[in-house]
C-alpha cells in the first residue's frame, strides 16, 4: 500500500507520516528532506540556492545519510529548499529516488508537497494535511525555540507566507490538493487525533 501525505509546511504531515508508517510497518520518507539536503550542499559550498546547474548537480550527486536531521531543519536550510524546490530539473533528479521509494515492500508512507499528485498518483490513500497559517507558525515557532532558534513568531509566521505562496504558484508540481484526496485540517487537532483520523481515513480504503 502506498500512503501520499502532502500539505504546506508545519502542518503537521511529517508527524502524522511517520507516526503512520510505525502503526502499519511501513517505510517512510520526508521528501522534503532531499530538497533541504540539496540545499544545504549548496550553501555549504558557497553557492546561492537559485543556481539552477549547481543545484541539479547536488541534486544527482545527493547522499542524504551525510546530514544530521537537525542540520537539515535549519531556518536558513528551510529557506533555500524552497527555492530548490522550484528548479525543474531539481525535481527530475529527484524524481527516480522517490518513485524507487514508493515501490518497498510492504508499504510506503510519502509525505511533501506533490507525492499524491506527482510522484505516486497511483497511491491508494491520499492525504492532503492542512491547518491554518497562524497555528502553523505557532507550532514552528516554538519547535524552533527548543533547538535554539532565533526568529520571532511573526518573522516565522511570515516566512510560512511566502513559502505557501512559492509552493502554490510554481511552474512544476505545485502544491495542490489531488481530486481523489482527503483533506485533513489540523488547526484544532493534537497529533493523536490527527493520527486517529489518518488511521480511519486508511482503514475506510482498504
Amino acid at each position: 500500500m502506498i500512503i501520499a501525505i502532502d500539505g504546506p509546511a508545519a502542518s503537521g504531515k511529517g508527524t502524522l507520516a511517520k507516526r503512520l508508517a510505525a502503526h502499519y510497518g511501513f517505510h517512510c520518507l520526508d521528501t522534503g528532506l532531499l530538497y533541504r539536503a540539496v540545499a544545504l550542499s549548496l550553501l555549504e559550498a558557497g553557492q546561492a540556492p537559485s543556481e539552477r546547474d549547481r543545484a541539479e548537480a547536488a541534486a544527482r550527486t545527493l547522499d542524504l545519510s551525510r546530514f544530521p536531521e537537525s542540520a537539515l531543519k535549519a531556518p536558513k536550510v528551510s529557506e533555500a529548499a524552497s527555492i530548490v524546490s522550484a528548479i525543474p530539473e531539481v525535481r527530475t533528479a529527484l524524481l527516480a529516488y522517490q518513485k524507487d521509494f514508493v515501490a518497498r515492500l510492504p508499504g510506503a508512507v510519502l509525505d511533501g508537497r506533490d507525492i499524491g499528485t506527482v510522484i505516486a498518483p497511483q497511491a491508494e490513500v491520499k492525504i492532503f494535511v492542512t491547518a491554518n497559517p497562524e497555528v502553523r507558525a505557532r507550532r514552528r515557532f516554538l519547535e524552533m525555540q527548543q533547538s535554539g532558534g532565533k526568529l520571532s513568531e511573526a518573522e516565522v509566521l511570515a516566512d510560512i507566507r511566502r513559502r505557501d505562496e512559492r509552493d502554490s504558484s510554481r511552474g512544476v508540481a505545485p502544491l495542490k490538493i489531488a481530486p481523489d484526496a482527503h483533506l485533513l485540517d489540523t488547526t484544532a487537532m493534537d497529533a493523536d487525533a490527527v493520527l486517529r483520523a489518518a488511521i480511519a481515513i486508511v482503514e475506510n480504503a482498504k
